[in-house]
Order: structure tokens, then C-alpha cells, then sequence
């Protein structure tokens, strides 16, 4: 089943795709208003893409049925993210980015993008596609069965943007930073960043994603 999304077009031509995924509990509308706060020139011709994850009940909300990428069936870190949920959705996400592709945007002007539980489909799905995408942002989060990524990952010269709150009690620092350190062991170009803040995006963090997300789309 395809992913609705709310979709923000570029005002000129449509020349690059940002895939933006949100954390657990959200939906394609929490991130769709920082789209005019970014002021992407127009000449850039950035379409945005904020889908809706699909409802599941989640375990650690006593069953609670909400949009999340994947089932969280403990807070301890190396059990947090369930691997098959979060597969699942890599491949629907997979999806939206074939369908941009099919349209004629090319794989190295599309950025795929997530915060929190969506940051970790992000980070799980950009380095093992076959096609080499222009960036992966990915903003307070951790990585999914990190110990897989060496051997599952493709594309190793990605490049990445991390930011995470130096006071985050959701995902702590120290989890996004075992991302980090993963992924430069294995030659990745990750660019870290953080800021004196909760599980939350701050707006000097909104800058340098402005500033990042021109450099690898013009």
C-alpha cells in the first residue's frame, strides 16, 4: 500500500525532491510549515515530500494504535527499533523516491530526510538503495541493527547531516552519536551538530539545514 503524503511544490520547475519523514506519534503535517521558514530559492526548484506513516499499535504505549514507522517494543536502544517495521517501511519509502525518479528527477537531487523514528528509516534505507541520493538528513535519531550496516549498507560516500539535542531524554545523545561513529567507520561523510536543546529542532538548527540542503541540491 502506496503512502499518502502532504506534498509541498516547488514554485518554479521542479528540479530536486526532499523526503521528509516524521517521528512517532506525528504525521506528514508536523514538518510540512518549516517549508517557508527554509527559503529554498525558487531557482533551486525543491518539491517537498512529508508522508503519513502508517497506524500501528505501538508496545510501549500499551498498544495504542498511532502513525509510527515501526513498533517500539522497549525503550533500551539496541531493542528499540523493530527491524521487520522498520524494513517495511523503508520499502514504501523506496517507493516514493522510484516515483520522483520515474518523473525525471534524478537520484543525486533527491535527499532523503527524518526526524526521530523517521530519521531511522533514513539512515537504514539511503545507504542500501542501489541509486546514490544527493544527502541523507537525519535529526535526532539512531540507527536500526547498526551491527548490519557494513555488510547491507551500498552506497558508502553518502552524504549525511546529523543534529541532536545535547538534552534529549527521547533519543539520548549518546544513541545518535553511535550512528555517527558507524557510519564513519565505513567511509561515510557525516556532518554532526548539536545544540543545547530537548528531542525538538531548534532554529539555528533550521539554518544550517537551510544552508545544507542548498549546497547538496543546487
Amino acid at each position: 500500500m502506496s503512502l499518502k503524503s502532504v506534498i509541498c511544490e516547488p514554485q518554479g520547475q521542479h528540479k530536486a525532491t526532499v523526503i521528509w519523514l516524521h517521528g512517532l506519534g506525528d504525521s506528514g503535517d508536523g514538518f510540512a510549515p518549516i517549508v517557508p521558514q527554509l527559503e529554498i530559492p525558487n531557482e533551486i526548484g525543491v518539491k517537498f515530500i512529508f508522508p503519513h506513516a502508517p497506524i500501528r499499535a505501538v508496545t510501549i504505549n500499551n498498544g495504542m494504535e498511532m502513525r509510527a514507522w515501526y513498533d517500539i517494543v522497549s525503550f533500551d536502544l539496541d531493542k528499540r527499533a523493530d527491524e521487520t517495521g522498520v524494513r517495511e517501511s523503508s520499502a514504501q519509502v523506496a517507493e516514493i523516491i522510484e516515483q520522483e525518479m520515474a518523473q525525471g528527477i534524478e537520484a543525486n537531487k533527491i535527499i532523503l530526510a527524518g526526524f526521530s523514528q523517521g530519521g531511522v528509516i533514513a539512515l537504514h534505507l539511503a545507504p542500501r538503495l542501489k541509486h546514490k541520493l544527493a544527502g541523507v538528513m537525519a535529526l535526532s535519531t539512531y540507527m536500526c541493527a547498526p551491527q548490519k550496516f557494513n555488510d547491507e549498507a551500498i552506497q558508502k560516500d553518502l552524504t549525511v547531516l546529523m543534529a541532536h539535542g545535547s538534552q534529549d531524554e527521547v533519543v539520548p545523545m549518546f544513541a545518535g552519536k553511535q550512528a555517527l561513529d558507524v557510519m564513519q567507520s565505513a567511509g561515510l561523510e557525516v556532518t554532526w551538530h548539536d545544540y543545547p536543546m530537548g528531542h525538538q529542532v531548534c532554529g539555528e538548527e533550521v539554518m544550517v539545514i537551510r544552508n545544507w540542503l542548498i549546497e547538496q541540491l543546487q
